[in-house]
């Protein structure tokens, strides 16, 4: 068996015409949807995650403006940095690019956003409403896991998934996702992690298998139940002195030896990662929309 290739590109540019769809009617009533990111110091891989948003803004039409205060900046300043945003009516999203510096308190400035600006989920409330089902800001990393699976028509419904990882930016909001009484979801889902006991045993049940550990290729084939689906949400930079970089970018799975054992596969790049940005695109427009009642 080799899998099929879940092209995140491509089903990312379908949500991004969209969305593309969605600006543009916004503009014709005198909405212009604004994406606010707020970089703080000078952390390499952000800045390249933070380009990619505001080209992704740039494509669909969307407004974005760019704070990057000094990596040294008093928390309280950030603080009010925030409150400015969460008080202009202009910007619709606020991003906070994490990580962020050691004497900032991460979860001290995530509550400080305001909950209908908060297009990233991170928020308590929205994290709230996620868990009881009720409409909000999905986590842009699952919420396009799902929208992976549903537009490669994956069912979903009855299905046994297996989330590994349990961060809140990807492995409870995923689980949390997936276990919601929906057309979209429906699974039971187990949620396993670094402490799991005998993590082969439990991935080896999955009908969908999902990565979220951040430790290059952890999922070998004999982890993999034949004919299930496999999303990599993985991103690890590893060594390799014939790279033009010296380095290449892998997933959590094993994907040249899992390929041959599931029916579907994400690619890693271009597998969540696109999806990442589109549904951040997605969320920016839904606060925008927001605006109108």
């Amino acid at each position: 068996m080799t899998a099929k290739i879940i092209d995140g590109e491509a089903i990312a540019a379908e949500v991004r015409n969209e969305v593309k769809v969605g600006v543009d009617e916004l503009k014709a009533s005198g909405i212009t949807p604004c994406l606010a990111a707020v970089l703080v110091g000078d952390v390499p891989a952000s800045q390249v995650y933070v380009r990619t948003k505001r080209k992704a803004c740039e494509h669909v039409g969307l407004s974005s403006v760019l704070h990057t205060p000094a990596g040294d900046i008093p928390e309280a300043q950030l603080l009010a940095l925030i409150d400015q945003l969460n008080d202009d009516p202009a910007i619709h999203g606020i991003l906070i690019q994490l990580p962020l510096p050691d004497h900032v308190d991460e979860a001290k400035v995530i509550e400080r956003l305001s909950p209908s600006k908060d297009v990233d989920g991170f928020h308590p409330s929205n994290v709230g409403k996620l868990v009881i089902g009720m409409d909000t800001f999905k986590p842009c990393t699952p919420a396009g896991v799902q929208e992976l699976l549903v537009r490669s028509g994956i069912e979903i419904a009855g299905k046994h998934a297996v989330v590994i990882g349990r961060s809140n930016i990807v492995g409870k909001p995923m689980a949390n996702l997936l276990v919601q009484k929906h057309k979209d979801a429906n699974a039971t889902v187990t949620v396993c992690h670094s402490r799991t006991r005998d993590l082969a045993a439990l991935t080896r049940q999955a009908d969908i298998l999902i990565a979220a550990l951040g430790s290059p290729h952890i999922v070998t084939a004999d982890m993999v139940k034949a004919g299930a689906v496999v999303i990599d949400v993985g991103i690890n930079r590893v060594d390799d002195a014939s790279a033009k970089k010296g380095y290449r970018i892998v997933g959590d799975v094993d994907f040249d030896a899992v390929s041959q054992v599931a029916s579907a596969i994400t690619p890693v790049p271009g597998g969540v990662g696109p999806m990442t940005v589109a549904m951040l695109m997605v969320n920016t427009l839904k606060a925008a929309r927001m605006t109108l009642g």
